[in-house]
């Protein structure tokens, strides 16, 4: 079974892909725009499309690519704040999993933790 979990780093890309490029596309997308990042890194990278009703995730396996999509019937996905002249955008397996959801970011609050 492949997952993604908290081992990985996700990185967001900053703008809207065009849902339409398949594993080749948005390889190129990363290699092109998002400086600093490899594909093949074992990284996560996570596209999403202009009306924000669907999401790609590209991961490199060890020996070829994963693609993971959703499409949603109904509403839209909220995306963190972004600033593409910033650099690359990581964010925690955590914000991912609210993102898929639907959870409101701005709503959210975390309890603290201990943390090593």
């Amino acid at each position: 079974m492949y997952s993604l979990n908290n081992c990985n780093k996700y990185y967001l890309y900053q703008g809207y892909a065009r849902m339409s490029l398949g594993i080749d596309g948005l390889y190129r997308l990363v290699r092109s725009e998002m400086k600093g990042l490899s594909p093949i890194s074992g990284d996560a990278f996570i596209f999403f499309g202009k009306a924000r009703k669907s999401v790609k995730i590209l991961k490199w396996d060890g020996d070829g690519f994963l693609l993971f999509y959703k499409r949603l019937e109904r509403g839209s996905f909220e995306l963190p704040v972004f600033n593409p002249h910033t650099g690359n955008y990581e964010i925690s397996r955590r914000t991912l999993s609210f993102i898929l959801d639907g959870v409101s970011l701005k709503s959210v609050r975390m309890r603290k933790r201990f943390r090593l």
